[in-house]
């Protein structure tokens, strides 16, 4: 049944109804985006949860963008903060740890991934199964601990095993906070999904300006008779980034009370739950709301005859709370979604091997090359981290702007910026002078930092609700996936010559072109 026969069904019984009237879910002219109704407008293969996803957007937009949300963009940029801070800790730390525990250097980024991609797959399927909260909560909180533990690993193989359980925490901020974000902002709002990458550039900033100090003071010269007292920089750097998180877990935790998302509720059957979570939202933003149960059960009773839905509620880890197939096929119901979700995956999966490549590496490499330029010191290194990591906040507001520009949008910002991102890769290997490595790179970071900021928004964007932690678990495993293989192509590349580069430019741009094909562009369109 399509949405515009479902909408006559509920328009021709809101007139019968001893209720109050429902609303118009599909007027010619939708109050929340103007002209175009949602993402999905030329129709979902679930009418049913499309017109309840309508009825709760309208409800959202109409109590508008107050305290909750703007609560909300803090806790959830601290997932952003988590996953910048800590995959790109094991490119801080390498050079002190190879010192100290004498191995491969590329096999502490593989522990990462490999647990970034355990995260991503758990908690990115699971959180549409039991839901947002238990994902939110958690994740935060394992990666603190571990962080922690992980100062006073004794060996390679005690530090390695600790950072892989940091990611199974951090590689489920990402698909969690994007899918809780996006549950709660307006339509009108949706673009701040971008500029939440802010976060991510702070994330940058904080571990480079922490790591500077600690690890040019207490660090090894070099490998050779380096013991553990005299090479605490490393450690002390877990210690208050483990600190630090933990920190910003108690605050989600303690002080910010998260609601379930309505869509979610709604996708499950707990239409009164969802309406409750909306009134709740009301009062916190000194609003009230108007939706009742019954205008978002009509598109059940709509395809069921006009009977009532079943009152069966949804429990959670029971019988129906597994993992299965079903969150998967729904994101390839129809072509034009299959065509979507597989170019989104082959996108995430092609940057994440790029980026991976070079930025677990780009320490190393600035060392390296620093050294053959003659000034390859720790403080030289680590200063050079700081003022790369500083380019990124203005890069995180660039790319909030750019993705509302008309005829560009975000697919068009994320293929310019990705474009411009491997242009200054291939010119990085151009390089004559430590301060022209230093400059190309900060053209780098600029670029990739709006690529990112795009790339974490225009997914989740595209994903309905109901299959958004799924959708978003599926192209994060794609990236980390990718991002166990760099490493592991690291371990038998040179990476004193500049083929890695060209390989990671070519990638970016690459994978630029493809967003150019995405069939949903959501510039001035809401998501449900």
């Amino acid at each position: 049944m399509s949405m515009n026969t479902i909408g006559a069904k509920l328009r021709s019984k809101s007139a019968d109804s001893t209720s109050s009237p429902l609303p118009d879910i599909l007027p010619d002219v939708n109050p929340i985006t103007g002209p175009a109704i949602d993402l999905y407008e030329d129709g979902y293969n679930d009418p049913v949860y499309q017109a309840k996803a309508r009825i709760l957007n309208r409800a959202i937009q109409d109590i508008g963008m107050g305290r909750y949300q703007w609560y909300l963009f803090v806790v959830t940029g601290f997932g952003w903060f988590a996953d910048s801070v800590w995959p790109l800790l094991s490119g801080l730390i390498l050079t002190p740890v190879v010192n100290e525990f004498h191995f491969n250097g590329p096999f502490l980024s593989l522990a990462s991934n490999i647990g970034l991609l355990v995260g991503a797959v758990f908690w990115g399927l699971g959180c549409d199964i039991w839901g947002r909260r238990w994902s939110f909560n958690v994740t935060l909180f394992i990666a603190g601990i571990f962080g922690l533990a992980s100062g006073g690993a004794p060996s390679f193989v005690a530090l390695a095993s600790l950072i892989a359980m940091v990611g199974i925490g951090v590689g489920g901020n990402l698909p969690v906070d994007s899918a809780v974000f996006l549950d709660f902002v307006p339509g009108s709002h949706q673009y701040l999904l971008t500029i939440l990458s802010i976060w991510w550039c702070l994330g940058q900033l904080l571990s480079s300006l922490v790591a500077w100090p600690l690890i040019a003071n207490y660090s090894c010269a070099s490998a050779s008779d380096c013991t553990k007292s005299d090479n605490m920089g490393w450690r002390y750097l877990l210690f208050v980034l483990g600190g630090i998180t933990l920190s910003l877990w108690a605050v989600r935790f303690f002080i910010f009370t998260l609601l379930e998302s309505p869509r979610f509720l709604s996708g499950i059957g707990r239409d009164a739950d969802a309406i409750e979570v909306i009134h709740k939202l009301a009062k916190f933003n000194g609003k009230t709301s108007s939706i009742t149960v019954e205008e978002l059960e009509a598109p059940d009773r709509a395809m069921s005859g006009g009977r009532s839905p079943s009152g069966e509620r949804y429990k959670i880890l029971s019988k129906s709370s597994k993992y299965d197939t079903g969150h998967i096929k729904a994101l390839f119901a129809t072509p034009k979604m299959a065509w979507s979700t597989s170019l989104l995956i082959a996108i995430w999966g092609i940057i994440g091997l790029a980026s991976t490549l070079y930025n677990n590496f780009l320490p190393y490499l600035l060392s390296s090359r620093g050294a053959a330029f003659g000034d390859g010191s720790l403080y030289v290194t680590y200063r050079n981290q700081v003022i790369l990591s500083v380019i990124g906040v203005p890069a995180a507001l660039l790319a909030g702007w750019a993705v509302e520009l008309p005829y560009i949008g975000r697919k068009g910002t994320l293929a310019i910026a990705s474009g411009f991102t491997g242009a200054f890769l291939f010119a990085t290997t151009t390089a004559q002078t430590s301060n022209q490595l230093l400059g190309w790179n900060c053209g780098y970071v600029f670029f990739s930092n709006i690529m990112y900021g795009v790339l974490y928004a225009i997914s989740p964007e595209i994903f309905p609700a109901k299959d958004r932690g799924t959708g978003n678990g599926l192209t994060s495993t794609a990236s980390r996936v990718f991002g166990v293989l760099a490493p592991i192509i690291a371990l038998y590349a040179n990476l004193a010559t500049a083929v890695p580069v060209y390989i990671a430019g070519a990638l970016v741009v690459f994978a630029g072109s493809i967003a150019l094909l995405l069939p949903y562009e959501p510039r001035g369109k809401v998501s449900i």
